[in-house]
């Protein structure tokens, strides 16, 4: 069987560099700052990029490069640039390709450090930005500017898991001639492929589920080949790079992420049925729940609801507080995507920095609280959770 033939899921577990020498079955670490050359001549054509040597490890690793061609290849992606975090995948995606008098529309359900990043920090390059409510496709046809140049957005939107149409935000993206560019951390490219619906960037902080057991950090960039290259180099020269450690284990937890998700979505969805018919719950999101907004979405451009679900704990942000400090099992962090379920408060924690009107304009009230679902056996997981609940009123 030809590597062409082969499902992306195998490539992710096959995908490795050469060879060394020593005929290892497993990536060695290249623990490494520079490369060498031979003669001077094979130098000057690595620098003028004549060849695909490595020069330096802020430039490119082997074991960076072979994440990058896992991802790749799960995303349907041409090509990828891996970098240190998240954020600085977030933020050299939309800053190396936007310059000044541009205008970015951006989803207004967004993480509170991109919220900061398109609210604060753009304008000062003069870079504008408005935002949109997700699903409200009249507005974001309204906020078309002759200037605008990418439209960015997250789906599922954390921490409220509102799902946005991929295939509209396509046809939207193409109509208006603008970069799409799809944060798809909570789907990861296992339930969600927003290439195949016309993105032409994807983004993830692979510290969440791609790692999945909350020991490193790292992001990366995925997409059209000539978007990315204008990434890389400012990339390059700026140095959000990631490290070859963080590389190899990333590289290597691609290989698990399937059987990973698998549990980690059954999980979600069996708590969130669970929550349904808790007395002390106001309301439950999950993706894949059919009172779910916009659930025939989800079920159309995704394979499985995801490990995230959120609900409105009765008794506001007194009763929030008291229901995590309950908690015996789950983890209390503001992390995600981790083999161990984590409970976390947005209003106080990852979206503190916006004011009460913007944290209510996106459905984040006082009482909510995001659940990332574990890899436990899941009755303990709502045995916890349920008790926590009972001594929260």
């Amino acid at each position: 069987m030809s590597d062409q033939e082969l499902h992306p899921l195998t490539k992710a577990v096959r995908t490795r560099s050469p060879k060394t020498l020593q005929n290892e079955h497993s990536t060695p670490l290249y623990l490494t700052s520079s490369f060498t050359f031979d003669e001077a001549e094979a130098m000057r054509a690595a620098f003028a990029d004549e060849t695909n040597d490595n020069i330096y490890s802020r430039f490119s690793n082997p074991n960076v490069d072979e994440f990058i061609t896992k991802m790749c290849e799960l995303e349907n992606a041409e090509a990828g640039f891996a970098t240190s975090t998240g954020m600085s995948a977030i933020f050299s995606s939309i800053f190396a390709l936007l310059q000044q008098g541009d205008h970015l529309l951006c989803c207004s359900s967004v993480f509170g450090s991109t919220f900061t990043i398109v609210t604060k920090y753009l304008p000062k390059y003069g870079i504008t930005c408005t935002l949109v409510p997700a699903n409200d496709k009249a507005a974001w046809e309204a906020a078309v500017q002759p200037n605008t140049k990418m439209v960015y957005l997250e789906t599922p939107t954390n921490p409220q898991l509102e799902v946005i149409d991929l295939e509209w935000a396509g046809q939207f993206s193409k109509k208006h001639k603008l970069i799409l560019n799809v944060d798809n951390c909570f789907a990861t490219p296992l339930l969600q492929r927003p290439t195949d619906f016309g993105a032409d960037l994807v983004v993830h902080s692979a510290t969440k589920w791609i790692d999945g057991q909350g020991r490193v950090m790292g992001g990366v960039i995925v997409g059209r080949e000539d978007l990315v290259k204008e990434i890389y180099l400012f990339c390059r020269n700026t140095g959000p790079a990631l490290s070859p450690f963080n590389a190899w284990v990333l590289s290597k937890s691609l290989e698990t992420l399937d059987v990973r998700m698998q549990r980690h979505c059954s999980n979600a969805l069996t708590l969130a049925e669970t929550l349904q018919s808790d007395p002390n719950v106001s309301w439950v999101k999950y993706p894949f729940l059919p009172n779910h907004p916009q659930y025939e979405i989800a079920k159309k451009q995704m394979s499985l609801g995801g490990g995230v679900l959120c609900f409105e704990i009765k008794g506001g942000l007194e009763a929030g507080r008291k229901f995590l400090d309950n908690l015996n099992l789950l983890s209390v962090t503001a992390n995600l995507g981790d083999s161990r379920s984590i409970a976390s408060h947005p209003a106080s924690t990852t979206h503190s920095k916006l004011t009460d009107e913007q944290r209510a304009a996106v459905g984040i009230t006082p009482g909510l609280i995001r659940i990332s679902a574990g890899l436990e056996k899941v009755e303990d997981i709502i045995a916890d959770i349920t008790q926590a609940l009972a001594k929260s009123m």
